[in-house]
């Protein structure tokens, strides 16, 4: 199912700006839930560290929300071969502004802050001409705050409070017991009373064979998740949390506890809220999750009539709500199917943009009705830098190379190369130099895209053999 229609950047702006015609100063500040999370009580040992290199660049995809006429803020310049690469696909890319002296382990966020010749040419934006630029970032956190405030550019969101309300698994599990919505049997633990009573429950359910969740609040990509499947481990864990709470003289705990379902597909889905209380569905995708941490995802999803028209009036019914507790902009839903083809519409909330959102306007140009697109990222381990021409003689024929084309867009460089510059400005030759291609493999048919996807596997691999 698959209801995206054309111009979602100017659908976008329109919805938080209230009109198309104001530029947007993109940032990509992925992992903003390490900073919604500061100062937050979650599981025991398995607190948030500061983004690595490889995730700090992913801000890059920023470059491909934008159209010409915005402008995006990056760590570091773009590969002169990637973009002309891109141009040579007819995107019309934004004016692009970059770090003067970036650090690997700091978002871009906090780059710019500490950058005060770019927050002079950001400030500058805001004097000329034309409608006032607004700042749109991944997603917004005390730090975006500052930035605007720093430059005088206003944001294209709510306040960050608001955005960490809605992203906490707290909020989404309420919420979805509010609205009626299936989720799996489960607890929201704001409190040590109720952890406890949450705790009581969960022990009944694995003295009859389940298995059990925890759940941090403002857990990302795979961190801050526990599988318990014995009472021994489960009371382990309920003392660490009371010792911990007592320590800091808080009976705050911020954990949901639920039940481990069987599921036969992840999903990932979109609304944009707007301003003015409105909601837009703007579309669902299968996501490829392994060991809870997303991988990609295939569009369109293969839903029956049935389970879309669930998760088109889920979505729709959340982002009322949402619009109610004063949030606008993009909302992301993971849901999943059970292997009956029952549907659990929300999963969690996500109140940032989404893998997914950095590959809408690709699909507005290059996959059309009736084709199929796998979005993943490919391990690269390069011994040192490697140039975008390199990578593309080395996909010769594999590259997507017009609208109507197969083969991978590419829609994030930087990734292949973040490590390896880290561990060299370093100086450390132990360091990982694990890099990531990230692109969208396109064809008409399923089939193909998995022998195209099969022969890069194959490619990058010599690549890397070779290096």
């Amino acid at each position: 199912m698959e209801t995206l229609l054309p111009g979602f950047n100017a659908r976008l702006k329109s919805a938080v700006a209230g009109a198309t015609s104001t530029p947007f100063v993109f940032l990509g500040n992925f992992e903003v839930e390490e900073q919604w999370a500061v100062g937050e009580p979650g599981l025991p040992r398995l607190g948030f560290t500061d983004g690595g290199a490889v995730v700090n660049s992913m801000d890059e995809f920023a470059l491909l929300l934008a159209r010409e006429g915005d402008h995006v803020v990056l760590k570091d310049r773009p590969d002169p071969g990637y973009l002309t690469y891109l141009e040579g696909l007819g995107l019309k890319l934004p004016a692009v502004h970059v770090v003067t002296a970036p650090e690997p382990r700091r978002t871009v966020t906090q780059d710019v802050l500490a950058d005060p010749a770019l927050r002079a040419a950001l400030a500058s934006l805001a004097g000329t001409d034309g409608p006032a630029p607004l700042l749109y970032a991944h997603g917004v956190s005390l730090v975006e705050e500052e930035l605007s405030r720093a430059t005088g550019l206003g944001l294209a969101h709510p306040t960050a409070a608001v955005c960490k309300a809605v992203n906490s698994k707290i909020y989404s599990r309420r919420l979805a017991d509010e609205l009626g919505l299936a989720q799996p049997r489960g607890w929201a633990c704001d409190t040590v009373a109720e952890f406890d009573a949450a705790v009581g429950a969960a022990r009944e359910l694995l003295a009859r064979g389940r298995k059990i969740v925890l759940k941090d609040a403002f857990g990302v990509s795979g961190k801050g998740i526990m599988v318990v499947e014995s009472e021994r481990r489960l009371d382990r864990v309920h003392r660490m949390v009371l010792s911990r709470a007592e320590k800091a003289g808080s009976d705050r705990v911020g954990l949901v506890v639920e039940e481990w379902v069987a599921k036969q597909t992840d999903l990932n889905y979109q609304v944009t809220v707007g301003r003015d209380g409105s909601v837009h569905f703007d579309f669902v995708k299968e996501a490829l999750t392994e060991g809870g941490t997303h991988k990609g995802h295939r569009m369109p999803a293969r839903l029956s009539a049935e389970q879309a028209a669930q998760i088109t009036d889920a979505g729709l019914r959340i982002g009322e709500r949402l619009a109610a507790d004063g949030y606008f902009g993009v909302a992301g839903m993971d849901a999943l199917l059970t292997p009956d083809g029952g549907v659990f519409p929300v999963i969690e909330i996500n109140a940032r943009n989404n893998m997914s959102t950095y590959q809408v306007l690709l699909q507005e140009a290059f996959v059309g009705e009736g084709r199929v697109a796998l979005a993943r990222h490919y391990p690269l381990k390069p011994v040192e830098p490697v140039a975008f021409d390199t990578l593309r003689r080395a996909l010769d024929g594999l590259l997507l190379d017009r609208p109507d084309g197969s083969g991978l867009l590419v829609n994030n460089f930087a990734t292949v190369n973040a490590a390896v510059r880290a561990a060299e400005a370093a100086a450390d030759t132990t360091a990982s130099t694990d890099g990531r291609l990230y692109g969208l493999v396109v064809a008409d048919t399923a089939e193909q895209v998995a022998a195209i996807d099969t022969e890069i596997t194959a490619r990058l691999a010599a690549v890397t053999e070779g290096a």
